[in-house]
């Protein structure tokens, strides 16, 4: 906050002037840094002697140092022991004094200001070099380490330690931040039991008995995307190593296979109520959300975007409408009529990619996979998550004495952190437990696959940290003014979707990582 100066106090002799010279001090918040010309906001107050808010006293403050749709002639007013000073400006860069004086009683205090330009570079910086070297964890965290360079005086070196004590510390320092963490933490360690014990492979060998034809291969492979909705990873890896063999006899090409299983993994994760795309979601959701003021629930903000994820939800539908109807086109076309005609799955001349049937293989027991295994502790997790988003909620508004509320005020009021949390750690329990009770791998075991789950989840983690961390800089920077200023007027809102759009797909097609690319667009 804003370095204050102690202050002096001046006392009235004249009888006119008693109900100001009650005043014992000022107290004025302000933002340590401006950008010039962009509006900022000042707030003082009146206080007794012990420090507390002068309700009742009211009157004029002198100004000085400022810019503001203030004057002499009609000077701001104290009402209530409160001064809100909007639409302050500081026309020039350097460090600017603030004077203000009331009731006998002067503030003095100083504001850094930096060009508004430079609040820009930080995002910017990060998005280039993601887009450039294609590595997300080092672009965010050279946009964080820019930004702590303009906060903290220019100071090239000392910024890089700001970048950790100052930006990754607050970030961690967050309890809904630590929350998102350990649910997801918890839940890709949940993942690394229910693969290693044939829980995954026993729900795929379910879905895969109704693959006769290659309609029916081509259904099956997209309907299983829906059972193993809870992680993208383990989706396209069970669903690819399982329906390669199936759909090599079906005479499906290679090309539709990849199709298939790419349009059912992240873009079913993405729109269910639980998976690990969400805790990672909800977590940039919610800092988006700060930045603007809003006290909405994140997760309750996650569920009302659902209906207008164009993208992930016209993408499902294309893909069964090509299965069902068998019409494909253009290269896909090309492919399907080969295998068909040919048995040649693969393209002549292809080379594919290293067989990945390792990364997925279960326990060495001879106990057949069981979809029992799989399907349990992700009923578990639905069951005790959406339970503890209605017992949070319920709790939640029977406190403010609603007496009638319906589901969205349920879900919006609900403590969706927590009710994640016990989800997460409810899976995980009963994942180790179905696993160990059956003897399908000792408890030693069990545990190196939820260690092995936990580190898949890891380097999601640093770049949702990392996220927090250049939503940070911006906020601090007030990077979000400086645009709403630059661009008033000039760009029509109608442009933004689109434009989001745009960038987003050539984030993603640079560096190949959907949630690097969310983190940086958000």
């Amino acid at each position: 906050m804003l370095r204050r100066i102690p202050l002096l106090l001046l006392l009235f002799g004249a009888s006119g002037f008693q109900a100001l010279a009650e005043v014992a001090s000022l107290r004025m918040t302000a933002p340590d840094l401006a950008l010039t010309g962009i509006p900022f906001t000042i707030e003082l107050k009146a206080l007794d002697p012990e420090g507390a808010l002068l309700t009742d006293f009211a009157g004029p403050a002198s100004i000085s140092g400022l810019e503001g749709p203030w004057s002499v002639e009609s000077p701001p007013t104290f009402e209530g022991g409160r001064l809100i000073l909007g639409e302050a400006r500081l026309p020039h860069r350097g460090r600017h004094q603030i004077r203000v004086e009331a009731g006998g009683v002067a503030e003095i205090g100083t504001v850094r200001v930096i060009p508004g330009l430079l609040s820009l570079l930080p995002p910017l910086l990060a998005i280039l070099l993601a887009l450039i070297i294609r590595q997300v964890v080092v672009s965010l965290a050279a946009g964080i380490w820019l930004g702590a360079v303009i906060l903290f005086d220019y100071d090239v070196f000392g910024g890089m330690f700001r970048v950790v004590d100052h930006f990754v510390v607050n970030s961690l320092t967050e309890t809904s931040h630590v929350q998102i963490i350990l649910f997801s933490m918890l839940f890709g360690g949940m993942v690394g039991v229910i693969t290693r014990n044939g829980g995954t492979r026993g729900i795929a060998d379910l879905i895969t008995r109704f693959a006769r034809t290659a309609r029916g291969g081509q259904i099956a492979t997209w309907a299983m995307s829906f059972v193993l909705f809870f992680d993208d990873y383990a989706n396209v890896l069970v669903r690819g190593n399982l329906m390669r063999p199936i759909t090599d006899k079906l005479r499906i090409s290679r090309e539709k296979l990849a199709f298939l299983v790419d349009t059912g993994a992240a873009t079913v994760a993405s729109i269910f109520l639980i998976s690990t795309w969400i805790g990672y979601e909800v977590g940039l959701i919610d800092q988006g959300l700060r930045m603007i003021g809003s006290t909405q629930s994140a997760y309750a903000m996650f569920i009302e975007t659902i209906p207008y994820r164009f993208y992930p939800l016209f993408a499902l539908i294309l893909a069964l409408l090509v299965s069902w109807t068998n019409r494909d086109f253009g290269p896909m076309l090309t492919a399907e009529r080969r295998a068909r005609r040919t048995g040649q799955t693969l393209r002549p001349g292809s080379r594919p990619a290293t067989d990945l049937t390792e990364t997925t293989v279960e326990s060495e027991s001879e106990t057949p996979p069981r979809w029992i295994n799989g399907l349990l502790p992700i009923l578990t997790i639905l069951a005790v998550g959406l339970g503890g988003l209605w017992m949070t909620g319920v709790a939640a508004l029977q406190e403010q004495g609603a007496a009638s509320y319906g589901i969205g005020e349920i879900i919006s009021e609900a403590d969706s952190y927590a009710a994640l949390l016990w989800a997460s750690l409810a899976g995980c329990l009963v994942a180790i437990l179905l696993t160990v009770a059956q003897r399908i791998m000792k408890l030693i075991e069990t545990m190196d696959a939820w260690f092995s789950g936990l580190k898949a989840m890891l380097l999601a983690m640093v770049i949702l940290v990392l996220a927090w961390s250049i939503g940070a800089v911006t906020e601090e920077l007030h990077t979000a003014g400086y645009l709403v200023e630059i661009l008033r007027g000039t760009l029509s809102p109608f442009w933004l979707p689109v434009l989001t759009f745009l960038i987003a797909a050539l984030m993603a097609f640079a560096t190949g990582t959907s949630w690097g690319t969310m983190a940086i667009m958000m």
